[in-house]
């Protein structure tokens, strides 16, 4: 039986909500599953993760294959990288405590990472609803301003008509006095 850690899609109606499972491979994409590993919400920005470390590096050890997506998500929340820790603590390479601390210098500045990128996408989500603000403010002014010009022009157009004399238009054959 080849088991396979791939996600089992749950949510309505283009709202998709995953689960990440450890199933056999010959199983339908929404069927039977062995475990379920975590969870992953791709609507939310970041998109939010959840998932046992353990068991994924368990079912990884056993010869679990993961699918491309899961594969990243694995990636991204450290799985892989202590599953590669892992194998040098069983080549030798260095000891156990040696690979935890590295793995903990990795997951404090990933959070830090992440930290990061929420903080950048809520500035830039509020100052486009800043930018967009501003953008009403400024066209209800140039509204205003467009409206007292016209206004001022009209008011203009109309002392002059008042103050101007009026002449009687030269004819044809008549040329205007030189004075």
């Amino acid at each position: 039986m080849a088991v396979k850690i791939r996600l089992q899609r749950h949510g309505s109606k283009k709202r998709p909500f995953y689960f990440i499972v450890a199933a056999n491979s010959t199983s339908p994409r929404d069927g039977k599953f062995i475990e379920k590993l975590g969870t992953y919400n791709p609507l939310t920005v970041p998109a939010t993760i959840r998932i046992n470390r353990e068991s994924a590096l368990e079912w990884l050890n056993k010869g679990a294959q993961p699918t491309n997506t899961v594969r990243r998500i694995l990636s991204f929340k450290g799985v892989l990288y202590m599953k590669h820790l892992m194998r040098g603590v069983a080549l030798g390479l260095f000891d156990e405590t040696a690979a935890k601390d590295k793995f903990e210098k990795w997951n404090a500045e990933h959070e830090v990472l992440v930290a990061n990128r929420e903080e950048a996408h809520r500035k830039h989500k509020s100052d486009k609803r800043h930018a967009t603000t501003q953008e009403s403010v400024r066209r209800v002014e140039e509204k205003e301003a467009a409206k007292a010009q016209a206004k001022v022009q009209a008011e203009a157009e109309a002392t002059a008509t008042e103050e101007a004399p009026t002449e009687a238009p030269a004819t044809e054959g008549e040329t205007p006095a030189a004075e």
